[in-house]
């Protein structure tokens, strides 16, 4: 009842409105976004990790199968090196159906450079081309051939780049895929690292984020599997070797051009040689980078040259050459790791030396295994309900998983569907590139979308009815019902009072 209460309610209202209201909101929002961004960036980013650090096939003669309808399958083939050795284009889908030529092409290669593996592409024509590489292996078994899907994507991004041009500077673009295909499954994060991390398309909503940080947090996963896994200074490629920690793309390029001059590294202290290689940037790299077969074995290990003296120590104790100490368990797990603790080196770190040279160069990633898909389901068309299908893992999301079971269309198995028990976070269960066995719960062919589950006693989705077919008779619609207005809420009550 006092005069000034209807000019305090009214600033008080006002001041809501037009100040307090909006900076919450914007606040609030901000907030809400900023960390939206940072979980799909973190989603990206083990994504990303998953798939660059999957399994190796390692040094075998490879041949990549780029697949294409019209335009034919380019066919690549690659030593144990990575070195292209042989290219050719084959023609056995429409509309040339040459089968038996492509069949013939593809036995001659692959006797003649002596393929152990054949890497195909994911894209279309995938499963297509995959029976013909079934074909191959059943035609001539004497060949021990295995067949392998492998994703491709990045390959078209990496065929018209700058760094493929250099490397592969005769080649027509259409091969360049088919290169990279091959080397992927040899080695996926040699090869993968001469793609933006963001072309590789395993990512959450990595267009709506903020760039800048993406692209900060992509390289330094890169860059972190780069330096987990170790990198062969003789063999490696110069977007490889600037991924090291140290090195740059200029030193990266000046190591591989002085390796092509001068031939192989011998040793480690040889890259001091390497033009505006530091003793700095070679002090930071050094631990990262290997020479296999070289002139001192601890040089394929991850042990650091500021270490080495320490390790001569330890085999002048105990009166061993570094060749009998290495993969010696049972003789180093017998040292005392304290009685070699120095000013220099802590306990910490001579442990680490001791368990590295158990297994001097271990590779952190796992061993290669292959998945097989079910022949005969090619599309989405011969999926049934309640198949159970094995498939390999293409993306995870907050939401779930998505598998690919060989029909062009990735599956999605959401996050209640993963395991028996409760789930909070996706990657706690499944990761990019890991085989899992999974059953088909729903199909919708017209939406293209596939329901999966890895819990495989669940019953698969009964079909809805089939709609009614319409008629000539005209019905008139029926009268919708009013929406009935929502029951105001706190907040709306007290600012009716406020009003009144």
């Amino acid at each position: 009842g006092r005069p000034a209460d209807t000019w305090l309610t009214e600033t008080v209202r006002w001041t809501w409105r037009v100040k307090s209201f909006l900076h919450l909101e914007t606040e609030l929002m901000g907030g809400l976004r900023e960390r939206a961004e940072m979980d799909a960036i973190n989603v990206f980013a083990r994504n990303l990790k998953d798939l660059l650090l999957a399994a190796p096939a390692g040094p075998r003669a490879t041949m990549g199968l780029d697949p294409g309808i019209r335009t034919g399958v380019k066919v690549a083939v690659v030593d144990e090196t990575g070195k292209v050795v042989d290219t050719a284009v084959i023609y056995p889908h429409p509309p040339r159906n040459d089968w038996d030529g492509a069949l013939h092409l593809l036995a001659k290669l692959a006797e003649k450079h002596r393929v152990s593996v054949i890497a195909i592409g994911n894209g279309t024509a995938s499963r297509e081309t995959d029976k013909l590489a079934l074909d191959l292996i059943k035609l001539r078994p004497e060949l021990k051939l295995i067949n392998v899907v492998v994703s491709e994507a990045g390959a078209s991004v990496y065929s018209a780049s700058e760094f493929a041009s250099r490397e592969l500077p005769d080649m027509d673009v259409s091969l360049r895929g088919a290169v990279s295909i091959a080397r992927r499954l040899q080695d996926p994060l040699a090869e993968l690292v001469k793609i933006d991390p963001k072309s590789i398309g395993v990512g959450q909503y990595q267009h709506d984020v903020g760039q800048t940080q993406l692209a900060r947090s992509l390289d330094a996963v890169v860059e972190d599997c780069v330096n987990a896994v170790g990198v062969d200074v003789n063999t490696a490629s110069a977007p490889l070797l600037a991924r090291v920690s140290g090195l740059n793309s200029t030193v990266a390029q000046n190591i591989v051009n002085f390796r092509d001059q001068q031939g192989r590294f011998p040793t480690r202290q040889a890259l001091l040689e390497v033009p505006r290689l530091g003793k700095k940037a070679f002090e930071q790299a050094a631990g990262f980078l290997r020479i296999m077969g070289g002139d001192n074995p601890l040089d394929a290990s991850t042990v650091h040259p500021e270490s080495y003296p320490l390790v001569k120590r330890i085999l002048a104790d105990i009166k061993q050459d570094i060749k009998g100490v290495i993969g010696n368990s049972a003789l180093l797990k017998s040292l005392n790791p304290a009685a070699y603790v120095s000013e220099q080196f802590g306990l910490p770190t001579i442990s680490d030396i001791l368990k590295e040279l158990e297994k001097p160069g271990r590779d952190p990633r796992p061993e290669f295994t292959t998945a097989h898909f079910r022949e005969g389901v090619e599309q989405i068309s011969d999926l049934k309900p309640d198949m159970i299908l094995e498939g390999v893992v293409t993306n995870v999301a907050a939401f779930g998983a998505f598998v690919d079971i060989g029909v062009h269309q990735d599956g999605l198995v959401h996050i209640s569907a993963l395991a028996d028990t409760f789930v909070k976070d996706p990657h706690a269960v499944v990761k990019a590139g890991q085989i899992v066995k999974v059953k088909v719960l729903e199909i919708d062919a017209v939406r293209r979308r596939i329901a999966l589950t890895m819990r495989l006693t669940d019953a698969a989705v009964k079909p809805t009815r089939e709609p009614r077919q319409q008629t000539n008779k005209t019905s008139s619609p029926k009268p919708r019902p009013t929406p009935q207005p929502a029951a105001p809420g706190a907040m709306a009550s007290a600012f009716a009072k406020l009003k009144n």
